[in-house]
């Protein structure tokens, strides 16, 4: 790559909101080789309370501008992932992008192409790979605790049953509980299986007055292994964070990992409790037995030590764009067959899904 990258990775955020603030932020600020060194927001005096020595501008414009950052983050609407990665990719930055990648698979093989033309490292923030329980429940099956995996079942409720006035749930392009939920709940399947079959939906709005679907549920098909992804803003009385059955043995996730209630509760990253998880696995071994297996805790902060390390030359991308291009295809495909209201087929070229297989761990690692 040309232009090697000084030490520490001099980084920007675009958007100062929830995501912004919450996790990439304190994340970044947490993670050796990285310096947290300007954020762009039009709310100057919130960044500054948190933040006061961080230069703050007031346009994603003036942030690429900026000529010491080496990188930034974009963690604006959803609407604007594209158009703005573009442009800093242009200005010479490498670029994160908050989930969902872009609004439509078209919009990702546009975005990834600027990143090849301008060798820039573009990845995006799956930080849900680093959950306590994800990481638990893949650790599980990976060692053949329930033999062949026959049914995965992951759940993301919510109860929320007032209707917000905020993008996030309108009826625009990239709004929606699916598009919010669903990258998390996508990408893990993905990692965990690889590329599904086909995909069927079906998306609604349950709440009164809700313009954007607040409930999903999304199958994927693999052979005969059937993957349920299911998100709800209307759960009291949310299910089980992850059900495994397999032709061994049951494994049972009650509880979600920790680390947004932490950051949501000014926990510093790394802190004493950072990222434990005191809810074990249940292991059912179908003869009446069950035993507890030890929770591993979650760690976002891995995302940025090994986005570090793959744009100082030192590693590989740790969600390489066609590994995001190939979920905004189950993402678009599931709304596609929810409006169909039948299953469909992931709009995949052949070199796109020879591409993924090659960044693909599978469900044993390489």
């Amino acid at each position: 790559m040309p232009n090697p990258p000084r030490w520490p990775l001099r980084v920007g955020i675009a958007g100062y909101g929830f995501a912004g603030r919450v996790f990439h932020a304190p994340l970044i600020n947490a993670t050796p080789g990285l310096e947290l060194a300007a954020i762009c927001s039009s709310r100057r005096a919130d960044v500054l309370a948190d933040w006061p020595h961080l230069n703050v501008v007031a346009t994603p414009e003036a942030l690429f501008a900026l000529s010491d950052l080496d990188m930034v983050v974009i963690a604006t609407p959803n609407r604007t992932h594209a158009p703005l990665a573009i442009a800093a990719m242009r200005a010479g930055l490498h670029v994160v992008v908050d989930k969902p990648f872009t609004l439509d698979v078209a919009q990702a093989r546009a975005v990834t192409t600027v990143a090849q033309a301008h060798e820039r490292v573009l990845s995006v923030f799956q930080n849900r790979r680093w959950d306590s329980d994800f990481m638990g429940v893949r650790q599980s099956i990976r060692a053949g605790l329930v033999g062949r995996v026959t049914e995965f079942e992951s759940r993301m409720d919510r109860f929320r049953p007032q209707v917000r006035t905020r993008w996030r749930e309108t009826d625009a392009p990239g709004s929606g509980l699916w598009f919010d939920l669903g990258p998390h709940m996508a990408d893990q399947a993905l990692q965990l299986f690889g590329l599904p079959d086909t995909v069927q939906a079906s998306l609604t709005r349950q709440r009164d007055d809700a313009s954007g679907n607040d409930w999903a549920q999304v199958l994927l098909t693999y052979g005969p292994l059937r993957v349920s992804l299911h998100c709800s803003l209307l759960a009291a009385w949310p299910g089980p964070r992850l059900v495994v059955h397999g032709t061994a043995g049951s494994l049972l996730k009650h509880h979600a990992d920790q680390q947004e209630t932490q950051l949501r509760a000014g926990l510093h990253p790394g802190a004493p409790g950072w990222g434990e998880d005191p809810d074990d696995i249940m292991m059912f071994d179908g003869t009446g037995a069950s035993r507890a297996l030890p929770t591993p805790p979650g760690d976002y902060r891995i995302y940025y030590a090994l986005l570090r390390d793959a744009i100082m030359g030192r590693g590989v991308n740790p969600v390489p764009p066609i590994q995001a291009l190939a979920l905004m295809a189950v993402l678009e495909t599931a709304v596609a067959s929810s409006d169909a209201g039948r299953s469909l087929a992931l709009p995949l070229t052949t070199a796109e899904r020879q591409q993924w297989m090659q960044t693909w761990t599978g469900p044993v690692e390489k």
